[in-house]
């Protein structure tokens, strides 16, 4: 009891000293739990969606996939004949069927030719008005859509595009273009995540989607009363013969749910591995917090000794302190986390993507694991400073001493962290030098741990040669107090390497991932001049496929030298090894495409492989399976029928473009499939004649001005939109990483905080002697300064590592070129100043307003 009471009037009396460190454990814990709590909400909004759409029985084709996403290779979706109604309503067991249609393989654009599909990368969904979609979906304006002028649109579309009633809408599907007027808008009665959707009749939405009326896509089946899902489907199955796929409302459900889950998953914990780092450099806050206030009472523990007290108590009386500290923060910042998750949805709606707070959920285990993971890395960062303070004697009572250095620790830290270090250099070595990536991955994940812990360990050895270098080069300038800035830096470098080492760690994953970023856009760009002969890419950004009109509509642009069609075919491949590979993708392009895309061969002519029943295959491939130029492959094409091509290229597997691409031409894939059954162009390259490339560019554009699903680009665009995407990604990473870098400037904050008030008396003196408060500021901040720049030093160079021996690995995948960032470097490094000078201004407002005279007398 007595050690309680006495860690209860601590922690109280210094509750101002603990409130920065109780604000690091607050975030990490808040972004943890708001994680989890995000994350539950966004499975529960699916949850009912999925449940609220699913009809009790589901009938589509057999090519359809289990998620209800029903595009094939020609753009339309798998269709069953109308007698599959008829046979599903005469079933026993069934209350009632209605046949549907649908596709997402569609664009939607407005009057003025803008998408109006989500930017949150959510389906955009074109389907058929039906009594399944009523029980998610009310009219709250006009009317649903009778006839083919008419279609309805999805409330939360409508307003994002400022659409209403008697507005015309284009509906662009592999068949073509179909426009209508909005005649009504539904709201959902379930939260929309962010699609947009459109709805037609039935007649309109099988001639617009598939472009042949009688047919659906799926069939929606409603159980009698007392009859299982489970029978129905098997009564279902039955009656239609076993020839389409039958899936029960859980079973549609868990498919969705299971598709859906995946991304929810990587999201999730990638969000948590932030949160990780985040505690991690929270852990250097507490460590020196608690260090400094152990320094600073060690008379008072020192008296405490000479009264009675044991090692024992003194040591549990900080743990206990801790113990408080931890839980306080923690309850904090599993509300805080609540809040984080509700601002991440308002967010989210921001992007498109809607979240009502109605599904906010928030299970049991959240503020659970909130709670222990914020006081158990609470109490685990106190146990050293603990173990400290139980080793101050108690004749420390009688002189005015500091913590009790310790010699050996500072030897063992020193060889401890050159071991550290060192294996960490040998394991990024051994990355770096690694002939498969599988391997090279394991080396680099162990190189970069090992590292770390390295320069952890050994930052107050590099605190002593670095400061002083940064002192010389910045701090000199500034004469006396320049000098003296620097020594107060050097004056703990236990203390200026722990604060340090909490910048570096986010610093550090910065460095590496803009290495990684932009050695990937350099490769990119490089080996797009090497391989890309063809001036222009045409594309839908969304995956939708090329339709026969567009294509011909760039054919007859002027200008063009040349047009080459590019598709994906998919096929069962019986190898010469008596090895049967089952849908496997066979890509198909005209002769030209040698000449568009100049991909390295090892053996043969690439061209050849678009001569008549011919094709090529990677070296890999070829060596897996025993393949040489001249060896026969059974190509069973999906839809079609079974042809034995002949080998006469082989490819290196090398190549980033079209990596691991088996080709053919389209004249053989036309031989073997129906018309009917033929894959769309993927995308269509063309190249210029000479000299006329800006003309041909503007007149590609205008020739596709009716076609405003595609994208033209030339390869300046096509470079630019690379560098865009891999940049929206890194920002998005950064983003997160400014938790880590937060909590950093907390413990900068907080140990130049702790610093003044160990340092009272002394600037009491220097204040007596002459020095102003301009001038004490201006130490203050100096020394934050250099303490930034430290962990910046150490965070950039380590990170600089990371991301060169990562690159090495990415270039046994092709990707050939380091390009080291040096505009953000230098920004990040000159950033860490300006954060030095940020953490440095209330411990130097509250320095340069002490007292003198009290300052003096402080004991």
């Amino acid at each position: 009891m007595t050690v309680l009471k006495t860690s209860m009037r601590n922690f109280f009396a210094h509750k101002g000293r603990m409130a920065l460190s109780a604000v690091a454990v607050l975030l990490s814990v808040a972004f943890v739990c708001g994680t989890l709590v995000f994350s539950d909400t966004m499975n529960t909004t699916f949850d009912k969606l999925f449940a609220a759409t699913s009809s009790d029985v589901t009938v589509s084709a057999k090519s359809a996939s289990d998620t209800g996403e029903t595009t094939s290779g020609n753009g339309r979706p798998p269709v069953m004949p109308a007698s599959v109604l008829t046979q599903v309503r005469s079933t026993p067991g069934v209350k009632s069927a209605e046949g549907a249609v649908f596709s997402s393989a569609v664009t939607v654009v407005d009057a003025d030719k803008d998408s109006l599909s989500p930017s949150s990368g959510a389906p955009t969904i074109v389907g058929s008005w039906n009594a399944n979609e009523a029980r998610t979906m009310k009219v709250t304006s006009g009317a649903a859509p009778k006839g083919s002028g008419q279609v309805m649109v999805d409330a939360d579309t409508a307003d994002k595009h400022h659409l209403k009633l008697g507005d015309e809408i284009g509906v662009i599907s592999a068949v073509g273009t179909h426009t209508a007027k909005i005649s009504g808008i539904a709201t959902f009665t379930v939260t929309n995540p962010g699609a947009a959707i459109f709805y037609l009749d039935t007649p309109t939405a099988q001639k617009t989607l598939v472009g042949q009326s009688g047919v659906y896509t799926n069939v929606n089946v409603t159980a009698a009363a007392g009859v299982s899902d489970a029978r129905l489907k098997q009564d279902v199955k039955a009656a239609t013969g076993g020839h389409y796929k039958v899936q029960t409302a859980k079973e549609t459900a868990d498919a969705n749910r299971k598709d859906v889950g995946s991304f929810l998953d990587v999201m999730k914990y990638a969000m948590l591995g932030f949160a990780g780092i985040a505690f991690l450099v929270g852990i250097f806050l507490i460590i020196n917090t608690f260090s400094m206030l152990v320094a600073q009472r060690t008379r008072e523990i020192g008296l405490m000794r000479a009264i009675g007290s044991s090692r024992k108590q003194v040591n549990r009386s900080v743990l206990v302190e801790a113990l408080l500290l931890g839980t306080f923060g923690s309850v904090l910042g599993v509300g805080a986390g609540i809040g984080i998750a509700v601002g991440l949805m308002k967010l989210m709606s921001m992007t498109g993507m809607n979240l009502s707070t109605d599904d906010l959920t928030v299970a049991w285990t959240t503020p659970v694991v909130g709670m222990v993971l914020g006081i158990v890395v609470t109490v685990l960062a106190a146990y050293l400073p603990a173990r400290r303070a139980g080793k101050v004697s108690p004749m420390a009572a009688l002189r005015d001493a500091g913590a009790p250095a310790d010699a050996k620790a500072g030897v063992v830290r020193a060889v401890l962290g050159l071991a550290l270090t060192g294996a960490g250099g040998l394991g990024l070595y051994l990355a770096a030098d690694a002939s498969k990536a599988s391997e090279g991955s394991l080396w680099l994940g162990l190189g970069v741990v090992l590292s770390l812990l390295g320069f952890v360990v050994i930052g107050p050895l590099l605190a002593s040669g670095v400061v002083r270098v940064l002192g010389a080069v910045l701090l000199r300038m500034f004469g006396p107090v320049g000098r003296m800035a620097e020594r107060n830096a050097l004056r703990n470098p236990r203390r200026t390497g722990a604060t340090g080492a909490a910048l570096m760690i986010g610093l550090a994953l910065v460095a590496c991932l803009s290495v990684v970023g932009s050695s990937m856009v350099a490769s990119a760009t490089d080996e797009l001049d090497k391989t890309v002969g063809t001036d222009f890419i045409i594309q839908n950004d969304g995956g939708q496929q090329i339709t026969p009109q567009a294509v011909q509509a760039v054919k007859k642009t002027p200008g063009l030298a040349r047009v080459t069609e590019y598709r994906i075919a998919e096929a069962d491949y019986t190898t010469p090894d008596g090895k049967t590979l089952k849908n496997t993708d066979i890509t198909a392009a005209d002769p030209t495409y040698a000449t568009d895309l100049r991909t390295k061969t090892v053996a043969g002519d690439l061209k050849d492989a678009y001569r008549p029943d011919s094709m090529s295959v990677h070296d890999k491939f070829a060596k897996d399976h025993g393949i040489h130029l001249g060896s026969k492959i059974k190509v069973a094409f999906k839809d079609g029928a079974t042809a034995n091509l002949t080998v006469r290229a082989i490819t290196s597997s090398d190549a980033v473009i079209d990596k691991g691409s088996k080709y053919t031409s389209i004249a053989t894939l036309a031989k073997y499939v129906p018309a009917d059954k033929m894959p769309l162009d993927e995308m269509v390259f063309a190249s210029a004649k000479d000299g006329q490339q800006d003309s041909a560019y503007k007149a590609l554009e205008s020739s596709l001005h009716d076609y405003p699903q595609y994208q033209v680009r030339d390869q300046t665009d096509y470079k630019q939109a690379m560098k865009d995407q891999i940049g929206q990604l890194l920002n998005l990473i950064y983003g997160l990483l400014a938790l880590a870098i937060i909590v950093a400037v907390l413990g900068v904050v907080n140990t130049l905080a702790l610093s003044v008030v160990e340092r009272t008396r002394e600037i009491g003196l220097m204040r007596a002697i002459g020095l102003s408060r301009r001038q004490l500021r201006r130490m203050i901040r100096m020394e934050s300064v250099v303490i930034a720049l430290f962990g910046a030093l150490l965070g950039l160079g380590l990170g600089m590592g990371w991301g060169a021996t990562a690159q090495q690995l990415l270039a046994l995948e092709g990707l050939n070129v380091l390009e080291i960032p040096w505009p953000t470097i230098i920004a990040v490094f000159v950033g860490s100043a300006f954060v030095g000078l940020f953490a440095a201004l209330i411990p130097a407002f509250r320095a340069g307003r002490m007292n003198v005279l009290n300052a003096i007398a402080t004991d």
